[in-house]
């Protein structure tokens, strides 16, 4: 596996990440052995990067990696976020960056995770009723403590990231990005490099439909948080599985899956650009990660460049309310 930087991290330059194998998606909590042989598989293949975060489960996802990383963590680049659950009054879903709250949540995660400090420690939403500074100033004596290597922001915009980069180097912004949502690359990629800040993208393959592997609603579990998303929904879907089809095309001409197109387009926008695909089976996580080997020519990420632009926000009214642009 190829690495590349994140600020002064160095990571493979494929990650994976942990969330439905706990957390929001179809099986997620089923069959935890699996999950954890996909990430001893995910290690084997060199994909070290590893992304959790408290509010996954909540907490369920953190004790589900530590218990992966057994005897394995001195090779693995561990990141894990804070802030999307309060600790002192609200609990999971509220916001809450607050100095105090940060320390609390710190200790939780180091424990459930077993490990003495944590590489990359992000926040996980802004907090709009503690100012960023307060925030980043907290996260900073971490690292002077060494509970810390490296800090991240996700779903920030530009302003906060340039008060945030301001009290501390942010290391990493970690959002959604993938053929279907490039937000970030009209404003924030053009910053992240200014600043020399590297960018994270989660959700690369759309939460799945860009894989070709849901062609129906019926393939979800009822509380699959995708049937609340506006591009699962109604005309969105169908007029989405178009786009999944003409990436389907792309990937005919290379000789891979969609998945490793989705994958190989993102690699190629950057090599400040770590893609988190995440996946809780062996067999996909192999797949994702021989998306490193694949090479596309000119003339098919300019088809790509072109699909036709996703229906519907790429989450629901309540998230996006979360999301800084």
């Amino acid at each position: 596996m190829r690495h590349i930087r994140l600020g002064n991290l160095d990571v493979a330059r494929i990650g994976l990440g942990a969330m439905g194998m706990s957390f929001g998606y179809t099986g997620a909590g089923s069959d935890d052995a699996e999950a954890i042989r996909t990430i001893h598989r995910a290690l084997d293949l060199g994909v070290t990067f590893i992304d959790t975060a408290e509010m996954y489960g909540p907490f369920t996802n953190e004790l589900l990696v530590g218990e992966a990383l057994k005897g394995r963590r001195d090779n693995v680049v561990l990141a894990t976020k804070f802030g999307f659950v309060s600790h002192a009054a609200g609990g999971a879903g509220v916001l809450d960056s607050s100095p105090a709250n940060i320390r609390t949540a710190v200790e939780g995660s180091l424990q459930r995770l077993g490990t003495d400090h944590i590489d990359l420690y992000y926040q996980h939403r802004v907090d709009p009723t503690t100012p960023i500074e307060d925030t980043v100033g907290a996260l900073s004596e971490l690292v002077a403590q060494g509970k810390v290597r490296y800090i991240g922001l996700s779903e920030a915009g530009p302003d906060t990231i340039r008060r945030a980069h301001a009290v501390h180097p942010i290391t990493a912004l970690q959002s959604e990005y993938s053929l279907w949502t490039r937000d970030a690359e009209a404003h924030v990629l053009p910053l992240l490099r200014e600043l020399g800040i590297g960018f994270v993208a989660y959700s690369p393959l759309g939460h799945g439909l860009l894989t070709g592997a849901v062609r129906s609603l019926d393939d979800l579990d009822d509380d699959d948080w995708r049937k609340t998303n506006p591009r699962f929904t109604g005309d969105n879907f169908q007029h989405n599985l178009r786009i999944v089809d003409d990436v389907r095309a792309v990937a005919v001409e290379v000789g891979a899956t969609p998945a490793q197109v989705a994958i190989a387009w993102l690699l190629a926008q950057g090599d400040d650009i770590a893609p988190i695909p995440g996946t809780k089976r062996v067999a996909r996580v192999e797949e994702n990660a021989a998306a490193d080997r694949v090479e596309l020519t000119a003339d098919q990420l300019g088809k790509l460049d072109n699909l036709t632009p996703a229906a519907g926000d790429h989450h629901n009214e309540a998230q996006m309310q979360m999301i800084e642009r």
